[in-house]
């Protein structure tokens, strides 16, 4: 029994709608995981800075999986109290010196990464690995770090510091707070 020509002509048709279907429910599935682990403010940062969507879910992809390997750790209570000390100073120095304080508050910041087993050396790395577990968060570290080095070159206003603090409390109080790494999400997607 033959198929007609243009039966077989549909089928396959179908058979390539099908594929293509299925393709682009995975990516769309993907970039929507993506979109809700990184949040849409670091999802549409990659994107830009990549400048196509393949390269970009690439790189968010790339970042879950260095963050998988590290060994991240829930503070010890001395730890705790220890960083939130620390982040009372600098509050309380913002009123004689915002430039100062806002340095102290970077300092104490890096310091819980640190201890929580984030990498330090430097920032786009601390930054990138925040996004991954920290995505709606993530993005005030990098708007306080942004206006600290607007401070280094005597750009900021009070005004612009005090929205630093602020930003990094957002960071802060979400690492401090989390007594438990949080559940690493299993990777929807090997590419």
């Amino acid at each position: 029994m033959s198929l007609d020509p243009l039966a077989l002509a549909a089928i396959l048709a179908l058979i390539a709608v099908a594929a293509l279907l299925l393709w682009w429910l995975y990516h769309s599935r993907r970039t929507s995981a993506l979109r809700d682990r990184f949040g849409d403010t670091e999802y549409e940062r990659t994107l830009q800075a990549h400048g196509a969507r393949g390269k970009a879910e690439a790189d968010l992809i790339e970042r879950e999986k260095r963050v998988a390997e590290l060994e991240l750790r829930p503070l010890t209570a001395d730890q705790q109290r220890r960083f939130s000390g620390e982040w009372h100073e600098a509050k309380a120095r913002f009123v004689d010196d915002p430039a100062a304080a806002v340095g102290q508050a970077d300092r104490v910041l890096g310091a819980v990464m640190e201890a929580r087993g984030y990498p330090v050396a430097d920032f786009d790395a601390r930054y990138e690995s925040l996004t991954v577990d920290h995505g709606q968060v993530a993005r005030h570290y990098r708007a306080g770090h942004d206006i600290a080095a607007c401070q280094l070159d005597g750009r900021a206003t009070t005004e612009d510091l005090r929205q630093a603090m602020i930003h990094y409390e957002a960071l802060f109080g979400e690492l401090i707070e989390e007594s438990t790494p949080r559940p690493r999400e299993e990777a929807l997607h090997n590419g």
